[in-house]
């Protein structure tokens, strides 16, 4: 064996995961959180934020905004994939587009005191959604490497304003 990756015949349990029919059960756990949640934030979420302090409400407004991107990007994600499965794309282009695709890059505001105040179903969407992205962060890290992912235009119009929020709320 001479150690050069043309010489590699590790079968990747992550990358056999992803693109075989076992990838389904995965996929459709993530598409029904993005509905659940989706269903949530446009009626029992609104009846609920309109309960809360107005710190908490601020905090819930923007955990939200996090939420909705985190699932976003985990849907494209999963829809790649899918698409990789189906034959519909190829490694290649599934590498060039999920580029635009942003894993673990958001954070969470559970360590700020107002998120106990936020509804518990709420809270529940948050931390699904976490874990969801942790192992879709994992498989992908498998599958393609630890490529770096940086903005190349240096712009996160998401980020920035959850930075501006911070900034105004935690001094």
């Amino acid at each position: 064996m001479t150690g050069s990756k043309d010489d590699d015949h590790t079968i990747r349990l992550a990358e056999h995961l992803a693109f075989s029919r076992s990838f389904q059960p995965l996929f459709n756990e993530g598409m029904a959180l993005v509905d659940e949640t989706a269903v949530y934030l446009d009626s029992d979420g609104r009846t609920d934020a309109k309960a809360l302090s107005r710190l908490a409400a601020t905090l819930y407004a923007a955990e939200s905004m996090r939420l909705t991107t985190r699932l976003m990007q985990v849907a494209s994600w999963l829809l790649l994939q899918r698409a990789a499965n189906q034959g519909d794309m190829s490694r290649a282009q599934v590498e060039a587009e999920k580029v635009k695709v942003r894993l673990e890059g958001l954070g969470s505001a559970k360590d700020s005191p107002q998120y106990g105040e936020l509804p518990e179903a709420f809270r529940g969407l948050v931390e699904r959604a976490l874990r969801l992205e942790r192992r879709i962060a994992m498989l992908d890290r498998e599958i393609y490497g630890d490529v770096s992912r940086e903005n190349t235009d240096g712009n996160n119009p998401v980020g920035e304003q959850i930075n501006l929020l911070k900034t105004a709320f935690h001094g």
